[in-house]
C-alpha cells in the first residue's frame, strides 16, 4: 500500500478478528517525498516477503502498487482499488492501474461509482465504517465534549481548507447564501476517534468537493445521522439516495438552498437505518468469501 488510512486499518483488523494472518507492507515514504528509491526498496520487500514467507495471497491496496505485487512470481494477486486511480486525476496513474488490473487474479472496486469506470470482471466490497464508533449520540453532550456553544447552528466542513480539490471558497460562498444564520466549522487533523463527537455535534455537514473517489467522511457521517448537503462527487449519490434529508447540489445557489431546508427542519437524517453493508462486519465477510474463491482457482 502507499499511505495509511482509517479504513484500511479498520479492513486488517477485522480480517485479522477472523484468522486471517496479514503483514502490511507500505511504500517508504521520507520527508522530500517519495521517488524511485523508495519503490525500489519496496519492491525489493514485496519480492522478499512473497518468496520467503508464508502467505497464500498478495492483496494490493491501491493502484499504484498493483504492478508492484505482480512482479512477484509465486501468490495470486487480488488489487484493491481506491477510486482516485481511475477517476481521471492522472493519466499516468490511470494506465498503471488499469494494467494491473487486467493481470491482477482478481478486482475490488470500493462503490459503484469505482465500478462503473472499470473494464474487467470485478468485485464490489464497499469500504466500511466502524458503526460502534460512529453512532448517533445526544448533541448536547457532543457539544459539551467539545467545549462547542451549545446554541450556535453549525455547519461542519470536515478538511483541511487549504486542499483545493476540497473547495472551501465554493463552502463559504454557500454559507454567505444562507436564509438561515449558521457558522461554517473546518475540523481537520483531529484524532479520528475525535470525530464522532464532531459529526453529532453539528447541525449538517457540506462538501464542495470538485471531485472524490468517495468520500469516507459521508459514510461515517451517515452511520451518525448526520444531514449532509454535498457535490455530485464520488459514491454520495448511491450512499444517499434513499435518505431523509440530505440533498445533492452543483453550484453555490442549489446547495444553500438545499442546506437552508436540512437546517430549517432541525431533524436528523434516517440514513443509519436505510443505508445496507455500511459495517464494517459486512465488509470483512465479503473479503474474506472473495480470498476464498481467488486461491480456490489460482491454488
Amino acid at each position: 500500500m502507499t499511505t495509511p488510512r482509517s479504513f484500511f486499518d479498520q479492513q486488517v483488523r477485522m480480517l485479522e478478528e477472523r484468522g486471517v494472518e496479514c503483514t502490511v507492507v507500505e511504500v517508504p515514504r521520507p520527508e522530500n517525498g517519495r521517488g524511485p528509491a523508495e519503490f525500489a526498496r519496496f519492491y525489493r520487500r514485496v519480492l522478499r516477503e512473497a518468496l520467503l514467507g508464508d502467505y497464500d495471497l498478495v492483496h494490493a491496496n491501491y493502484g499504484l502498487v498493483g504492478p508492484f505485487a505482480l512482479a512477484q512470481p509465486v501468490r495470486p494477486v487480488i488489487l484493491s482499488i481506491w477510486g482516485s486511480e481511475v477517476m481521471g486525476y492522472s493519466n499516468r496513474l490511470d494506465r498503471v492501474t488499469r494494467f494491473a488490473a487486467r493481470h491482477s487474479d482478481a478486482v475490488i472496486a470500493p462503490s459503484a461509482a469505482v465500478s462503473r469506470e472499470l473494464d474487467r470482471p470485478h468485485t464490489v466490497v464497499p469500504f466500511g465504517v466502524d458503526t460502534d464508533l460512529f453512532r448517533p449520540m445526544d448533541r448536547e453532550e457532543a457539544r459539551e465534549h467539545l467545549g462547542w456553544d451549545p446554541d450556535t447552528r453549525i455547519v461542519l466542513f470536515p478538511y483541511d481548507p487549504d486542499r483545493a480539490v476540497k473547495n472551501h471558497p465554493l463552502a463559504e460562498r454557500v454559507i454567505e447564501r444562507l436564509s438561515v444564520e449558521a457558522e461554517l466549522r473546518t475540523v481537520s487533523g483531529l484524532a479520528y476517534e475525535e470525530m464522532p463527537y464532531v459529526m453529532n455535534a453539528s447541525d449538517a455537514l457540506l462538501v464542495t468537493s470538485e471531485r472524490e473517489s468517495g468520500p469516507m467522511v459521508v459514510k461515517e457521517a451517515a452511520a451518525c445521522d448526520l444531514p449532509v448537503v454535498s457535490t455530485d462527487v464520488g459514491f454520495v449519490r448511491d450512499v444517499l439516495k434513499d435518505v431523509s434529508n440530505c440533498y445533492i447540489g452543483e453550484s453555490a445557489d442549489s446547495l444553500a438552498r438545499h442546506l437552508d431546508s436540512a437546517l430549517e427542519r432541525g431533524e436528523r437524517a434516517d440514513s443509519r437505518d436505510v443505508i445496507d453493508g455500511l459495517g464494517l462486519d459486512e465488509m470483512a465477510d465479503r473479503l474474506l468469501t472473495l480470498y476464498t474463491t481467488t486461491l480456490r482457482l489460482h491454488p
